[in-house]
């Protein structure tokens, strides 16, 4: 399927024209964007882009300015803060922000993952989003068709609704993803959880029992609750609600807890 294009909303530290003119050139090169608008006076740059949004982010943050993402998609959207599973201890160090835009061409799925194991590993929506037990209380994958696992590309009655194939780690154990799929609904999914595997899903090829139940995927590594979020210019706020501290002071306290190698993977909280 072609990749559907997504608009972006990020909040920028900009204090003067030097920094428009360094953020535009710094994204500059980049292929797959347009409508590109940076604010001075709103401290905002907003585009269309076909990429990941962790790409513009870190490109952004290069020139040394802040940037936190402010809005995602022109409609409905969705998002989930992953952290690993407390029952396998490599699980602790994963962190990963996933978010969720539905388009005309079906829903968008983009994501940037930190600590995991190089290689794939599998991805699904599961039907509850009740984590007390971590990743084994959250149920099987999201089915509401009754249909055996399955591929991505298969339609409604060879797969899960749940199933979204793998997402591929590199040797740092990053995965930056986007995806589209044609049969996931944000109403659907908000309150349910998003998993990630120890091992890679079959998408229901395989020869274990197990294929056409999971993909034989393995272990939960990974989980988080899946969330609305703010679309394109719906989040006008900048302080958080759980703290009280402005969206750069949780920046910067979430880089502190986890390390500065990934800027989107931060706490996510309600802006006020």
């Amino acid at each position: 399927m072609q990749m559907a294009s997504t608009k972006i909303e990020f909040t920028v530290h900009m204090t003067c024209e030097k920094c428009v003119n360094a953020i535009s050139k710094s994204i500059a090169d980049l292929e797959d964007i347009r409508n590109v608008d940076i604010s001075l006076e709103c401290g905002t740059v907003t585009l269309e882009t076909n990429l990941p949004y962790s790409i513009i982010q870190e490109r952004i943050e290069r020139t040394g300015r802040q940037a936190v993402l402010k809005g995602y998609g022109d409609g409905s959207s969705a998002v989930v803060m992953l952290s690993g599973n407390s029952g396998y201890s490599i699980s602790n160090l994963i962190r990963g922000v996933i978010r969720f835009a539905e388009t005309s061409e079906g829903c968008i799925i983009d994501g940037t993952i930190d600590g995991l194991t190089p290689g794939e590993h599998g991805m699904h929506v599961h039907e509850c989003g009740d984590i007390s037990n971590g990743c084994e209380s959250v149920g099987e994958h999201f089915n509401p068709n009754n249909s055996p696992h399955g591929s991505p590309e298969n339609d409604l009655s060879k797969r899960h609704v749940g199933d979204l194939g793998n997402i591929l780690a590199d040797t740092s154990g990053r995965a930056a993803f986007r995806k589209i799929d044609k049969f996931l609904k944000i109403p659907d999914i908000i309150g349910r959880s998003l998993i990630i595997t120890k091992d890679p899903d079959d998408l229901g090829r395989g020869n274990s029992p197990e294929s056409k139940i999971n993909g034989n995927s393995g272990a939960r590594l990974a989980c988080g609750i899946i969330a609305r979020s703010s679309g394109l210019f719906q989040n006008t706020k900048k302080i958080c609600a759980c703290d009280g501290l402005t969206i750069w002071d949780e920046r910067d306290r979430a880089l502190a807890n986890h390390g500065t190698k990934s800027t989107e993977n931060e706490k996510i909280c309600t802006l006020i």
